[in-house]
């Protein structure tokens, strides 16, 4: 059995793809930013180059 070693971000409008080790994991998903773990409380991006998500 292999181990997922990236994943897309669990932010649905994020398009980001993290490597396990270095994510932000809450809930048990795995997120590129604490900005996309925590929802975008102040509705700014994950600030990634290229990807714009949001709340």
């Amino acid at each position: 059995m292999s181990t997922v070693a990236q994943m897309k971000c669990a932010c649905e409008s994020c398009l980001c793809v993290v490597s396990t080790d270095k994510a932000v994991q809450k809930d048990g998903k795995f997120y590129c930013s604490e900005a996309c773990a925590n929802g975008h409380p102040d509705g700014s991006g994950c600030g990634h180059t290229g990807c714009e998500c949001h709340a």
